[in-house]
């Protein structure tokens, strides 16, 4: 069996009472798009940060490529790309320059890398703007410009940090299509997001809560092991209808989509034709009500709920 790309091993961060990253144990195979999905403090960018030698754990063993990240760290550090939710990029250089300062960064010269510096240029659709300044981009073309650093050097293992926060949808697209083509190159990509329509692009998920992995898989394993039956309830007065949906036995989840309601709900649970006569009863005007097929967002919410439920305990 292949070596792993990225392995972590009963990690551990603190930062004062708070507990960032705690036991936290996985493994990324060689040219995989593995995700870290959670809610903003579940652990995410800290794990990252971690990884990429900028914190230092408090227990724990990490290696990236087959180095060991404590032991060898400039060793792991040639081999990673880290693109951080701040951009990373020099607001006073030019695209161009940032990319040179970044080829330097990792002992490149740019004859080496003139010809990777072309394809991402011609990639990301930034070619023709190489003289711009980064403090003058737009986010999404300043995002796509730190991917272009972040791959300069060609890393095998790439870290993201929500990359597509804040951008555009066209930018968001076209830097999803850079990413899908990095496990044919053989790059490891890890990805942290608290998105789930973002987490479905990945291959396997860790859901991170509370510092430390709540599940792992696939979208679709995590559907099925933490999803049952839903029905979405169309009503504007949602605070009064989660109010009264919450109190029934059976549901175990409620979240929020535009003018709807997800009721997540046992197997034994209300149907939607009950949910809506208990809410009618309440005099809470509704749309209607009806029963539809779970999605990882529906998935991610259960195993939150359950993660505060059990740190509550």
């Amino acid at each position: 069996m292949a070596e792993s790309a990225v392995r972590i091993e009963g990690l551990r961060k603190r930062f004062g009472e708070i507990v960032a990253v705690d036991d936290l144990s996985l493994q990324a195979q060689p040219g995989e798009i593995f995700g870290l999905v959670g809610s903003d403090g579940a652990g995410k960018t800290t794990t990252l940060r971690l990884l990429c030698g900028l914190l230092k754990p408090d227990a724990g063993t990490m290696a990236v490529a087959g180095v060991d990240v404590l032991r060898e760290p400039e060793q792991a550090r040639g081999r990673l790309g880290y693109l951080p939710q701040s951009f990373g990029l020099h607001d006073d250089l030019s695209i161009a320059e940032n990319i040179r300062y970044f080829a330097d960064l990792f002992c490149q010269e740019m004859s080496e890398v003139a010809e990777r510096r072309d394809e991402l240029l011609a990639a990301t659709g930034l070619a023709e703007f190489t003289d711009r300044l980064a403090g003058d981009l737009s986010g999404g073309m300043k995002q796509k410009a730190a991917l272009i650093c972040a791959l300069i050097h060609r890393p095998e293992v790439l870290l993201l940090d929500e990359p597509t926060r804040g951008v555009d949808p066209v930018s968001r697209r076209d830097l999803w299509r850079i990413v899908y083509g990095l496990p044919a190159e053989g790059v490891t990509v890890i990805v942290a997001t608290p998105d789930a329509d973002e987490a479905e692009r990945c291959s396997r998920l860790a859901v991170l809560a509370g510092g430390a992995i709540a599940d792992l898989g696939t979208a679709q394993e995590l559907i099925a092991r933490h999803t049952s039956r839903l029905v979405e309830v169309s009503v504007a007065d949602q605070p009064r209808a989660r109010g009264a949906l919450r109190e029934l036995p059976g549901v175990a989840a409620i979240s929020s989509l535009g003018e709807s309601l997800r009721v997540s709900l046992t197997v034994d649970g209300p149907s939607a034709d009950e949910l809506a006569q208990v809410l009618r009863e309440r005099e809470i005007a509704i749309g209607g009500a009806t029963e539809v097929e779970p999605r990882l967002v529906d998935a991610l919410l259960l195993l939150e709920a359950r993660a505060a439920r059990d740190g509550d305990a």
